[in-house]
């Protein structure tokens, strides 16, 4: 894949489902549950150690960006079958139809006291994102009807949700998995 200059560091895509099951649409509620117990187990505090590592040694070790980027990948695909965007469960290992991918950062080139601040930094984003998690939910349910009538996620709906997952994943891999000092863009997609 040839990628462009001004390419973020991060980067999702989803593949847009042909058709979707109503079954499973109906009960994502209650099929959810154990998959969300299973996220909401997973230390959110898991930056501390990579920010530790920058300022004090100056190093972010592959094996713990190995395990970050495939928390990121379970995350993303945890989002996307709760956003109703693939009727496939999540899976722990296997890519499925949600593809992340996140560079490597070569830590010599990271800034070595930025780690401690960019969660205040990404302050503005958060604003934003109270904004859009309210047109989110509005959009999923409108979607959970569609779906549950037609069968078919409308494709404008699809892509503003995968838009908004892309500028979450950028402030992510800014703010929290460390990856970047360039700061995320304020724009979907």
């Amino acid at each position: 894949m040839q990628r462009t200059a001004d390419e973020y560091p991060a980067r999702l895509d989803i593949e847009y489902p042909q058709s979707l099951d109503r079954i499973s649409t109906l009960l994502r509620p209650i099929l959810a549950i154990p998959i969300v117990l299973l996220v909401s187990f997973i230390p959110p505090m898991l930056c501390l150690p990579v920010a530790m590592m920058l300022v004090f040694r100056r190093k972010y070790p592959r094996w713990w960006f190995d395990f970050n980027l495939e928390m990121a990948r379970f995350r993303n695909r945890v989002n996307a079958y709760l956003n109703l965007m693939t009727d496939s469960y999540p899976a722990t290992d296997d890519e499925q139809s949600v593809r992340l991918d996140l560079d490597y950062p070569d830590a010599s080139h990271l800034s070595r006291w930025l780690p401690l601040v960019k969660w205040l930094l990404a302050l503005p984003h958060y604003i934003v994102f109270y904004v859009l998690g309210l047109l989110q939910t509005l959009a999923v349910l409108i979607a959970w009807l569609a779906i549950l009538f037609s069968g078919v996620y409308p494709r404008p709906l699809f892509t503003f949700m995968l838009n908004v997952e892309r500028w979450i994943l950028r402030v992510e891999a800014y703010a929290f998995l460390l990856i970047t000092d360039r700061y995320p863009p304020f724009r979907l997609g």
